[in-house]
């Protein structure tokens, strides 16, 4: 997708590196914004690429939505800036009332609604969202089989869920990560699966109709991107260790093993 694309070098301002070509939406907002409320790959790229997929557009001023893992909300300010939706920011780490201080100061107090959940626990009705949303979260919790049809109640019929998550390219075959992989390979790695695998693992479940599910091409490529940024400009030292220890990563993969894969699926 972006192999033919050339990016301001590491001595360029802030603003210069963290625009991306493929995403015009997400350069409307503040790098240095981005990089002090980042918790790993750029979450608004990602959601930008999820959102036509999913069809954002198509919904109405004021839909319900609910963003699933939202860590500091910034998917969620951009829900709400870009397509005037009523987003319910979930997280089960980032305490309501700090998400509260960011999103009045993004000027979208009346629109976002911050909660304190846990994603097997969710306090919400039946039929109450027009979409769900997740972007570098459902990972975590979406590999259980009995999941997603646990979820999609929660959705209007009609209503789309969609996410994005880390991914691989093939399946691994075995119990052991590639040999290139060892030093840097976490037990969190092993919920991380193939398009193919996700849109099996959601058409066989019976909750929803797969509508996509498919690989970012080059995606590592803004993965290692964002991390050298990260690196370079994040004020906290361990912030600044862990994108060294990603793009280390993602150099020596190039490619071969990770990236990311958006699912979409419709509630009947």
């Amino acid at each position: 997708m972006h192999d033919d694309l050339t990016f301001p070098p590491s001595d360029a301002p802030l603003a210069d590196r963290a625009r991306h070509p493929g995403f015009p939406r997400s350069n409307g907002y503040d790098a240095r914004w981005t990089v002090d409320n980042q918790m790993g790959p750029h979450a608004l790229w990602l959601l930008e690429w999820l959102a036509p997929a999913l069809g954002l557009d198509t919904l109405s001023p004021g839909s319900r939505v609910l963003d699933l893992g939202c860590g500091r909300a910034m998917t969620s300010v951009f829900l709400a800036r870009e397509y005037g939706l009523q987003v319910t920011a979930a997280d089960l780490w980032i305490k309501p009332g700090e998400n509260a201080a960011r999103i009045a100061e993004a000027g979208v107090a009346d629109r976002v609604v911050p909660v304190l959940a846990e994603a097997h626990d969710l306090p919400f009705g039946e039929g109450t969202f027009d979409a769900i949303v997740s972007v570098d979260a459902y990972q975590y919790f979406g590999t259980d089989d009995l999941y997603l049809p646990a979820l999609t109640p929660l959705l209007k019929p009609g209503g789309r869920i969609g996410v994005v998550v880390p991914a691989l390219r093939e399946e691994i075959d075995g119990t052991e990560p590639p040999e290139h992989l060892r030093p840097y390979w976490e037990p969190a790695f092993w919920c991380f699966h193939t398009a193919a695998w996700w849109r099996r693992h959601w058409t066989r479940s019976g909750a929803v109709e797969v509508e996509t599910a498919d690989w970012l091409q080059d995606g590592w490529r803004d993965w290692l991107r964002w991390s050298e940024i990260v690196a370079d400009e994040h004020t906290d030292e361990w912030h600044v260790r862990m994108a060294r220890h990603s793009a280390e990563m993602l150099r020596r993969d190039r490619g071969r093993t990770l990236g990311f894969v958006r699912v979409v699926g419709r509630r009947p």
